[in-house]
């Protein structure tokens, strides 16, 4: 199906031009010579992807037809097209949140490229805006389960924060504690859930892409920037940004990311223009931030801007009460997507439970529940499938029936004892050793990027001792 274009131009013969050129690049377009016409058939209860609209129009300013859009809770993405633009119609098309401002004249393929990367925002802001309702029920303060005193507690500092503005806030905890959920239900039961949740994982780009996702850029701001890009923290705008492992964002760049919370601006990669942007931002590490503080490897002005509220969260071995009700949630989840019908989970299986450590945290354990459902054979948990440290079936069917490794090579069983991720963890574990726990010597034995590889070891919760 169609997306709908709406082109609001009085110049008949260019409207005629775009209609015809935007029609057979597949778009339903409809075309309009007036600002009253374009309010109409808005309130008739067309819902435009992207609308394209000269800003100077015989019965007024097309700024004051994108104001009323907005006041209305209209959405899709604005491109204005001008031969006498102001600095002040620019700075206000901005702040409304317009995508570009263009003059006139402009080449047919240059107006595609922007309308194309225009169309692929607003395509993205609808997807937040169907999730928002769904994500509001499923991310509540009593989705962080558990009863032990613990978890009661986070749930209810979870509870007092949404109810209240604040700016900033830094949650911490040690990898697979909950981190992500933690922010989920922060933002869609919180006073911005109507807004944007955009999150990102500071670990998992270099440098130079984070600085790009993070900002935007401008065409030709680099190699290869062939279209405008609006940053993640423009795409925030009105909502939440969470960024995950923040201790792994380079110092200069945190130095930015500084400007941008004090300021409430940014300026896009190659722009001349500045950008106001309203965003709460929800930042996360698995790290001892203080401990990096005081080493210099953090900016401390970032780090106490950020600190307006801190959450720490507890590990799982501080509250295995709450096993109790996490291993049944996660088996009735894991039942429901594969069709299995486990109910029972035995005194030995609640043994090997609560005697683990779960260096891993509720990640490691819900991956354990999942492994036992999808091998399991009747209505119990299996203990052979769980393969907790020191218990659990072999991989070899007999002694001396598997060949044996040394430090050159790895043998990984393929009868279904292991799955993948377990899979990976050996790998990255026996390569880890055989380099000493050097990072740069590991990664290139891999064949990926430091930066890749470090994402991996805090995945798995593998020690990072040596070079990083």
């Amino acid at each position: 199906m169609a997306d709908p274009l709406l082109i609001i131009e009085d110049e008949i013969f260019l409207g005629r031009e775009m209609r015809r050129y935007f029609e057979k690049e597949g778009w339903e377009v409809h075309w309009v010579e007036r600002i009253a016409d374009a309010e109409q058939i808005l309130k008739e209860g067309l819902n435009p992807l992207v609308t394209l609209a000269d800003l100077n129009l015989p019965d007024g300013n097309s700024l004051d037809l994108l104001e009323k859009t907005r006041e209305r809770g209209g959405g899709g993405e604005w491109i204005f097209l001008t031969a006498y633009g102001s600095v002040p119609d620019s700075v206000r098309a901005l702040r409304l949140g317009a995508y570009d401002f263009l003059e006139k004249p402009c080449e047919m393929e240059r107006l595609d490229m922007v309308l194309r990367s225009a169309a692929r925002g607003a395509r993205a802001q609808r997807r937040v805006a169907d999730d928002t309702s769904h994500r509001s029920q499923r991310y509540h303060p009593n989705s962080f389960l558990g009863d032990s005193p613990a978890a009661l507690r986070v749930r209810e500092i979870l509870g007092r924060l949404g109810q209240v503005p604040y700016s900033a806030l830094i949650i911490s905890g040690e990898t697979g504690t909950g981190k992500g959920l933690a922010a989920r239900i922060l933002h869609y039961s919180g006073q911005r859930s109507d807004g944007p949740l955009i999150e990102l994982n500071c670990a998992a780009l270099p440098r130079e892409l984070l600085e790009s996702e993070l900002f935007g850029y401008e065409p030709g701001a680099f190699t290869g920037a062939s279209s405008r890009h609006r940053g993640l923290v423009e795409q925030a705008h009105g909502g939440s940004l969470f960024l995950d492992e923040i201790s792994e964002m380079d110092l200069d760049l945190q130095a930015k990311l500084l400007k941008v919370i004090e300021d409430k601006s940014l300026r896009r990669l190659g722009a001349d223009r500045v950008q106001q942007v309203d965003v709460r931002f929800l930042a996360a590490s698995n790290r001892d931030l203080d401990a990096m503080v005081a080493a210099g490897r953090f900016r401390a002005d970032l780090y106490h801007r950020l600190s307006v509220v801190r959450l720490e969260l507890p590990p799982l071995r501080e509250r295995k009460q709450d096993l109790r009700i996490l291993v049944p949630h996660f088996i009735a989840e894991f039942n429901a997507q594969a069709g299995k019908r486990v109910r029972y989970v035995s005194p030995a299986v609640w043994e090997a439970l609560e005697h683990y450590d779960w260096p891993g945290n509720v990640r490691e354990l819900r991956n354990v529940v999942e492994r036992g459902v999808l091998f399991s054979e009747g209505e119990e948990l299996p203990l052979e499938w769980l393969q907790l440290p020191g218990r659990g079936a072999t991989s070899c069917p007999a002694p001396g029936s598997c060949p044996v490794e040394d430090d050159r090579q790895i043998i990984l069983p393929i009868d279904g004892s292991m799955d993948l991720d377990s899979m990976e963890r050996l790998i990255l574990q026996r390569v880890l050793q055989r380099t000493d726990h050097n990072v740069t010597q590991a990664a290139r034995v891999l064949g990926v990027t430091r930066e890749t590889l470090r994402y991996r070891i805090r995945k798995y919760a593998l020690m990072e001792d040596g070079d990083a």
